[in-house]
């Protein structure tokens, strides 16, 4: 019987590799790499051995996929943000045979799910950041699953992480990390003004809404948030339409879970964007009986994708 040891909602802006590097950004994302290596940390002491990434920067049109080879190795430029992130090298090993039995898992319950584990198929960085300030020393072996998901629905989302978690505990002989990489607001500042939002929310509303979701998951209103997360997603410019939230809720047993957030990495503007590293733990999850969850209720949750996909002007 495996364990999901820990469940984070983590940051992964590319400013944190500049960071690193000498000229006006060195220094200024001090505090989510030192979040990054707070969560590290705590998962070794829970004994993790396999991290599962939902990427929001690698996009899909057709089922959900995962990145399930064997090793992975390259120099990483990336093509959205090339003068952010630049000739990074880095190393990971996978766990082709968990990633196997979280596909069929996923496809037991109804979500078309891929595990490609003989490919060519590059890492995005929103597993390539985390992993470089919580892996450097391939200590975890790595999954990364497609959450920028184009055609699908959030309640898709939930139920893969549900059955994720689920073939996790019944079917793996370890211990799992889930991280949802993700921003809270999305909605990056208008070409030409990059500079001036570098470390600035885009608008007053986003700040405040962000503000507003963090407490929300900090008092564990977790009925609230799951039933106006289409409309956040949309609202907030969500990134990857925040399937890697719903993912990581799934995990978590949705609106029937019953932990507090706890904050590793305040709140930070980065880019016009709300950044933030949080930590989720991982409880029992019971139906209104008390007894152990089957199957998530996602009835609540109004979720064609044309409704988020299209934005805020659909709902």
């Amino acid at each position: 019987m495996g364990q999901v040891s820990l469940a984070a909602k983590i940051t992964h802006v590319p400013s944190m590799y500049l960071s690193e590097l000498d000229g006006p950004q060195k220094g200024t994302r001090q505090a989510a790499i030192d979040g990054h290596h707070e969560i590290d940390r705590r998962c070794r002491a829970l004994g993790v051995d396999t991290i599962v990434v939902f990427d929001t920067h690698w996009l899909v049109n057709s089922a959900y996929h995962l990145n399930n080879a064997v090793h992975f190795k390259g120099n990483y430029t990336s093509n959205e943000l090339p003068h952010f992130i630049s000739n990074m090298p880095y190393e990971y090993d996978g766990n082709p045979k968990l990633g196997h039995i979280l596909a069929k898992a996923c496809n037991e319950a109804g979500v078309t799910t891929l595990a490609h584990e003989h490919t060519s198929l590059a890492l995005e960085y929103g597993t390539l950041v985390p992993m470089r300030y919580m892996n450097a020393d391939r200590h975890y072996k790595v999954i990364s699953v497609s959450a920028l998901c184009m055609v699908h629905s959030l309640s898709e989302s939930a139920q893969l992480g549900w059955a994720m978690r689920q073939a996790v505990e019944q079917h793996y002989d370890g211990n799992v990390a889930f991280f949802a990489s993700g921003s809270l607001s999305h909605r990056f500042a208008q070409n030409g003004l990059a500079p001036e939002y570098a470390n600035k929310m885009w608008s007053p509303f986003l700040e405040q809404l962000d503000h507003s979701v963090v407490e929300m998951w900090q008092r564990g209103d977790w009925k609230t948030f799951c039933a106006m997360l289409p409309e956040y997603a949309a609202k907030g410019h969500g990134e990857g339409f925040m399937h890697d939230t719903a993912m990581l809720l799934g995990v978590l047993g949705w609106d029937r879970y019953q932990g507090q957030a706890e904050v590793v990495t305040p709140y930070f503007p980065s880019s016009g964007t709300g950044q933030i590293n949080v930590v989720f733990p991982v409880t029992p999850v019971n139906d209104e009986t008390g007894h152990s969850l089957h199957t998530l209720n996602l009835q609540s949750l109004k979720d064609p994708a044309a409704v988020y996909a299209a934005g805020a002007s659909r709902l």
